[in-house]
């Protein structure tokens, strides 16, 4: 009888257990054939950041002083007039300072979370657009107004504005595909601040439901 009735129990026990609903992997947006979020994804995006981050670094360098000459191939003198120039001087840093610390920054937010961070992390995916989206637009802005403006080139900055061109495709994707989770989650009437910063409404219902579990298997011993 006591054998029997531990076995019941067990069984209780697991079938408790069993019903609790694991959580599903999301890893593709709906309607997408294929997840913007993987690493395969993002750490090519992240090695073209370091890539812009030691051009620019680079650069700065030769605006503080630190460096005397800057290299430049196919221009000349290009580089200095336009290193030197009042464009580069608009704000409190020199823009190439700005321009490394916009890709540290494009780097950092490109590695920070999971393969399903479109819809657990909207927050830094949609920081991570911001970083790169300007950077671009500026880069090739800067670009536009070196033969424009001083008639010049500057071989390096256009290396740099290649990169941040090349980087605005793939992380706008991942971008919109936090937009459309967000989108759903309003047309579903959850929480949409919830949602954003990544605090799932099934997390304290999951939770309950541990706790529920855990009561029934303390009652039945």
């Amino acid at each position: 009888m006591m054998r029997a009735t531990m076995r019941s129990t067990t069984v209780a026990r697991d079938s408790t257990r069993t019903s609790i609903p694991a959580p599903v992997a999301l890893e593709c947006p709906p309607g997408w054939t294929y997840n913007p979020s993987t690493w395969a994804q993002r750490v090519p995006l992240a090695l073209l950041a370091l890539a812009g981050f030691a051009i620019a670094g680079y650069l700065a360098a030769y605006q503080w002083g630190i460096v005397a000459t800057v290299w430049d191939p196919f221009f000349g003198d290009g580089s200095n007039v336009i290193l030197h120039s009042w464009v580069s001087r608009i704000l409190p840093i020199p823009d190439a300072a700005l321009g490394a610390l916009g890709y540290l920054v494009d780097a950092a937010t490109g590695l920070i979370g999971g393969r399903e961070r479109w819809r657990t992390k909207p927050w830094i995916v949609v920081l991570f657009g911001i970083a790169v989206g300007p950077l671009g637009a500026m880069s090739v802005l800067l670009v536009i107004l070196q033969p424009v403006m001083f008639d010049a080139w500057c071989t390096l900055c256009i290396a740099s504005a290649c990169i941040s061109v090349a980087m605005i495709g793939p992380a706008l994707d991942e971008v919109l595909a936090s937009l459309q989770y967000l989108r759903r989650v309003r047309a579903s009437h959850r929480s949409l601040n919830r949602a954003f910063w990544g605090i799932s409404d099934a997390t304290p219902s999951r939770t309950r439901a541990v706790a529920i579990v855990r009561s029934c298997g303390h009652t039945l011993q």
